[in-house]
Order: C-alpha cells, then sequence, then structure tokens
C-alpha cells in the first residue's frame, strides 16, 4: 500500500465529519478543515518511523491538531509495534489512524490532545526501595549478558558466600550474622536453587550454588 492510497480513504473519513480536505498544502499531505476551527494536518506514510513522528512534531508548529496515517497490517510484529507507537503518540499529543487495505476502513487509535502522565505509585516505591536496599552500584549501565544483581540477589549472594565460609548452617543464624531478616525464607524458597535442606533446621550449598560462587567470583573479590 503507497501513501498515495491512504489518502482517498482519509479524505472520505474526514469529509464524513463535516471537513472539507485538500493534499499536498505547502509541506504537508492534507490539510482538513472546518469554519473557524483550528486546521488538522494529516501526515501519511507507509509504516511506523521515527521519521514519521519527527514530522508529526514538527507539524505541530502550525497546529495542535496533527494525525499521522499508517495502511493496517496483520501480522504480531506489526500489532506489538503498533502498541508502542500509540503509546509514543499520545505522549507526543498526536493522533494515530490507520487504513484496512481490503475495506477502506479507519482505526481510530488515539486523538491528538495533550498528555497527562499517570504516575503509578506501587512502581515508583519499588524503584526507590531498589535504589536503597542495593549495596553499593554493582551493576554497569546498559549491560546484557549478565544477570542484573538486585538488592535480593545481592542478600542471597551473602548468604551463598557465607555458607562457603561455614559450611552447613542454620536460617536464625545466617539471620543473626547477616542481618538479612528473610534469610529464612530465601532458603526455604531456593529461588535460584543455591541451596539444599540437609537436614531439618540445617542448609548446604547445592551443585549450582557453587558454580554461582566461580560465576560471581568477580563480585565476591570486590567486596
Amino acid at each position: 500500500m503507497k501513501e498515495t492510497d491512504l489518502y482517498i480513504p482519509i479524505k472520505r473519513f474526514f469529509e464524513s465529519k463535516g471537513y472539507e480536505v485538500k493534499a499536498e498544502i505547502k509541506d504537508c499531505d492534507a490539510i482538513a478543515i472546518k469554519e473557524d476551527e483550528e486546521p488538522i494536518i494529516i501526515e501519511l506514510k507507509t509504516g511506523l518511523t521515527i521519521d514519521l513522528l519527527m514530522q508529526g512534531v514538527d507539524r505541530q508548529l502550525i497546529s495542535d491538531f496533527v494525525y499521522l496515517v499508517v495502511p493496517h497490517r496483520g501480522g504480531r510484529i506489526f500489532k506489538k509495534r503498533l502498541v508502542g507507537f500509540i503509546k509514543l503518540c499520545k505522549r507526543l499529543g498526536l493522533g494515530l489512524l490507520s487504513v484496512r487495505s481490503a475495506e477502506n476502513s479507519i482505526l481510530v487509535h488515539c486523538e491528538p490532545e495533550e498528555f497527562k502522565a499517570r504516575k503509578i505509585k506501587k512502581r515508583k516505591t519499588g524503584l526507590l526501595n531498589e535504589f536503597i536496599n542495593r549495596v553499593g552500584d554493582p551493576n554497569i549501565g546498559g549491560q546484557s549478558k549478565r544477570k542484573i544483581i538486585t538488592a535480593y540477589r545481592q542478600d542471597v549472594l551473602r548468604i551463598l558466600k557465607y555458607m562457603e565460609l561455614n559450611h552447613s548452617t542454620k536460617p536464625k543464624d545466617i539471620k543473626k550474622e547477616l542481618e538479612i531478616d528473610n534469610a529464612p525464607s530465601i532458603l526455604q524458597l531456593n529461588y535460584y536453587g543455591w541451596f539444599y535442606r540437609k537436614k531439618r533446621g540445617i542448609y548446604k550449598i547445592s551443585r549450582l550454588g557453587e558454580q554461582a560462587l566461580i560465576d560471581y567470583k568477580d563480585y565476591f573479590d570486590k567486596l
């Protein structure tokens, strides 16, 4: 579907709402005007691209009402990209429409309007707690191959190292010595599989735990 194939369905869509539509006005693909209302700027593109977003933002210097238009495609890749694109358009105050080629119908994904971010208090609290509880700065920004060392993983690593030095240990001893209040639940849940219960109230390091001691040697060396 070419950009020119998008024009007629979009023209009819806005005309059905009482607008007069004309193509290629100055640098804009199309303009829709109704009486004394602010002009609507319409930009047509064959795909969801950064260039389209930049073009839309540039058109906001002329009007607050800017619509981006793309062909509607099938498949999971398009749907996944569309979800992210809608979020960006809402954030930027842009409208987003897509055209179904078969019936030339228009899908309205979002309207051009001012965006007001809604903060999620739970996520903010989790973010601050992780920052406060994490000891030092054990990660490198942008890392991908190695797992992130979270505050929880730090506690598990501390327990692992303590057990290496003290061999079989009791959860209550670890809790007291390392001052990790949730040490008993860490050992019981054994999320990483680094421990095993030798007998009631006594834990040892598993084979996965022994490998973790090797994998995180550079982390322990920095302690």
